[in-house]
């Protein structure tokens, strides 16, 4: 509902930076505008009511008011914060990084209700003790490609169509192979064909049945490789918690 100059808008604090001494603009993914930036008055003064709504992954109803310059939070009603989040650091660099990623990909002024609810089970998957943040970062990384219509093709053989047998992937060529066609390209991906199955089910399913399966550490690894090659090869920019994400995951193994 709106009234004036103020629209009340469900969604999720992707970042804040200070501004002057007591301010802070925050970004948001919203379900009915897409990405949007908005000043949070005295939102850094001591005991004041826009703090801890103003913080990243905090998720609710804001209202808003639109400015001919800028907006301005006038209101927040926070139904979650994610505040188990932060006492994993693996789990809050891997959210920070999800953040990132739909800060990347999200548009202003263009509806984002599928972005906001992959990104919100996505950070509760991270939660749970069963799932490996690995297996959930592969999971989140593939499906918001699938957002932006990017993904890479795992139904059928890129080259001649067929459906069954898909034996590899070319990431140059975005997409499987089966075993008559993968030596006509030369930067194949041997995969396991549960790895197929992995991927074709993350593509296919409901964004709330994602987080409902485990896999082999064979098929991890697979899958892991093919998105990071994906990544490098499409998306043009750095994550500043990816980076952490892989010295943490590189000192665990040691």
């Amino acid at each position: 509902m709106a009234f004036d100059n103020n629209i009340e808008l469900y969604g999720m604090v992707l970042s804040s930076k200070p501004v002057g001494e007591f301010d802070l603009r925050v970004t948001l993914l919203t379900k009915e505008k897409g990405k949007i930036s908005a000043f949070a008055r005295g939102a850094r003064r001591p005991k004041s009511s826009m703090m801890a709504g103003s913080r990243p992954f905090s998720y609710g109803k804001y209202t808003i008011f639109m400015g001919k310059n800028s907006n301005v939070i006038s209101a927040i009603e926070i139904e979650n914060y994610f505040e188990n989040i932060s006492k994993d650091i693996s789990a809050t660099y891997y959210g920070f990084y999800f953040l990132e990623l739909a800060d990347y990909y999200s548009k202003e002024n263009i509806e984002a209700k599928e972005m906001l609810q992959l990104l919100y089970q996505s950070l509760r998957a991270l939660m749970n003790q069963k799932i490996p943040n690995r297996l959930v970062r592969c999971i989140y990384e593939l499906k918001i490609l699938v957002s932006n219509g990017e993904y890479p093709e795992v139904f059928s053989c890129i080259n001649c169509g067929k459906e069954k047998e898909l034996s590899s992937i070319s990431i140059t060529k975005g997409g499987t192979l089966c075993p008559e066609c993968e030596g006509k390209f030369h930067d194949t991906i041997k995969i396991d064909v549960s790895t197929v199955y992995t991927m074709q089910y993350v593509i296919s399913s409901d964004i709330k049945k994602l987080y409902t399966f485990l896999v082999s550490e064979n098929v991890l690894c697979e899958f892991e490789k093919i998105l990071r090659q994906y990544y490098s090869m499409y998306i043009d920019k750095s994550f500043k918690s990816l980076e952490i994400i892989t010295t943490l995951e590189y000192n665990t193994k040691d």
